[in-house]
């Protein structure tokens, strides 16, 4: 049988037999299918398809950017308050399905059922957080006559148009709310494009909300990539808002700038996280670093890549994580027990491969754990986590990003060396500073070259939702979240008025 995303989608469940989840484009407020269909894989099962998503033509993209454009003048027209309210009744009930899109997006992404449940979590709390903002969207200032300046100047806030926001495989629906709703509420329309081969759950998720929203406000649409170049290149196109890996910002970039469309980026990264002589490592704090380094079996762009720790405290470090990875259960994310999924694609998992291959041939000190599944899930894209203990720091388990399950652990003598090597580095994403001292970790992660610092965490779990997110160097620039991220999909206007006391005063 095929599921499709029509009224009763809602409460089938992918992987009963027979299932296959089949999704279509949304645009201007109507489901569209195409001839073509993307088949989307299951990286845990060779062979497996999960389901079959629409492959839109370039028509197809032209024609969601023009219901967009088409929806932008009455849908910027409303208040902040009054779009807010429209979404807020549009959020209504995405709760229902949550179960059903955990699953198939476990299938189609590979980690484990309960992170593909919290991804559509966050996604709901991310979109009610930027209703609590509509107060302050247009919100303005009054810059009043000053000596010399004898006008009365009033700044205020507009909305871009219409906007493109492409996301990544490994959270599509929850990074998707760290921009989708601010977009909306500054006045803007949207169009989504989904990962393509992850496009299932987010695009069920997308055409509920859209079908409870004025036609064309959101549209989505799925397919090859080489089919979606309107939805930069379209002159149309106000803003593109683009989340994946530093090579694919650099192409989104570069395609912006034919059209001077404005983007912001959210690449890749290379956290550090330092551990200071004072490092608090009881159980609490060694759960929180293991989460930050092999939750989504290490495909998160800010779980920490790179661990630096005190001399002292290395052999403490590294048997905590052993402990714990000693637990690992490898295997398919619907699974119960299942602990660790497999890498989402063959060629990543490749990639992985070579870099702890590598290290071993340098001679570092690899320690691997857990046992690969077999059966059905033989020859799927599994790899055993892994540690490497203090490598040469020319190693690309090091220098690149891994976005696999193995983590570099190096020792450092002073601060000063912890910093400096924690900044020495392409990326500027996010880092960490482990210590007993408020004071100590003020001073470190106030030397850190990246956009977000905790203290004593590490990673998404406990990431601040309320504030700025976003990368320095080649991690990206531009922000999200907050009402930095709504301020990223406005541009101001200014208004002068000449004060004639003022100016006859100046005169004189």
């Amino acid at each position: 049988m095929t599921d499709t995303i029509g009224a009763d989608s809602a409460t089938a469940v992918a992987g009963e037999a027979g299932t296959q989840i089949k999704t279509g484009l949304y645009i201007g407020g109507q489901e569209r299918h195409t001839a073509a269909t993307l088949d989307v894989a299951d990286p845990g099962k060779p062979g497996v398809i999960v389901g079959r998503a629409a492959s839109a033509t370039p028509q197809d993209v032209d024609d969601a950017v023009a219901a967009a454009k088409a929806a932008y003048p009455a849908w910027s027209a409303l208040s902040a308050p009054e779009r807010a309210e429209q979404m807020r009744a549009a959020l209504e009930g995405i709760a229902d399905a949550r179960d059903a899109d955990a699953a198939i997006l476990s299938q189609e992404n590979g980690k484990i059922r309960f992170e593909s449940w919290v991804d559509s979590l966050v996604f709901e709390i991310r979109w009610n957080l930027a209703l609590m903002l509509a107060d302050e969207v247009g919100t303005g200032k009054v810059l009043p006559v000053v000596p010399g300046i004898p006008v009365e100047t009033t700044v205020s806030y507009q909305s871009l148009g219409v906007v493109t926001l492409i996301v990544p495989f490994n959270w599509p629906i929850a990074i998707l709310g760290a921009a989708l709703p601010h977009a909306l509420l500054a006045g803007n329309t949207a169009i989504v494009k989904p990962p393509p081969s992850t496009p299932l759950a987010l695009t069920r998720v997308v055409q509920r909300i859209a079908q409870k929203l004025p036609a064309g406000v959101l549209n989505v649409v799925t397919g090859k990539d080489e089919n979606m170049s309107g939805l930069i290149s379209n002159t149309d196109i106000a803003k593109v808002c683009f989340t994946g890996s530093v090579n694919g910002g650099k192409r989104i970039m570069e395609m912006a700038s034919k059209s001077l469309t404005r983007v912001t980026l959210e690449l890749g990264g290379n956290d550090a996280a330092i551990f200071l002589e004072d490092a608090i490592l009881d159980d609490a704090h060694l759960d929180r670093i293991y989460a930050a380094v092999f939750d989504t079996t290490g495909q998160i762009c800010m779980n920490a890549k790179r661990l630096y720790v005190h001399r002292s405290r290395l052999d403490e470090l590294v048997a905590g994580l052993s402990a714990r990875l000693d637990k690992a259960v490898i295997g398919y994310g619907l699974d119960e027990g299942t602990t660790m999924g497999p890498l989402h694609q063959s060629a990543q998992k490749a990639f992985v491969e070579d870099i702890i291959q590598e290290a071993k041939d340098a001679g570092a000190d690899v320690r691997e754990f857990g046992e690969l599944p077999g059966g059905d899930l033989a020859g799927g894209n599994f790899l055993r986590p892994a540690i490497v203990v203090d490598p040469d720091p020319a190693l690309r388990v090091v220098t690149q990003e891994q976005f696999g399950p193995v983590i570099p652990i190096l020792p450092f003598d002073t601060e000063d060396e912890a910093i400096a090597a924690a900044n020495d580095t392409w990326a500027g994403l996010c880092g960490s500073v482990w210590t007993a001292d408020v004071d100590s970790a003020n001073r470190v992660g106030g030397q850190l070259a990246c956009g977000y610092v905790w203290v004593n965490d590490h990673g998404a779990t406990r990431l601040d939702l309320r504030a700025p997110f976003g990368g320095m160097k080649q991690s990206g620039f531009g922000r999200e979240q907050g009402i930095e991220g709504i301020r990223a999909f406005q541009d101001t206007r200014s208004i002068a008025h000449i004060d004639a006391a003022a100016l006859a005063a100046q005169a004189h």
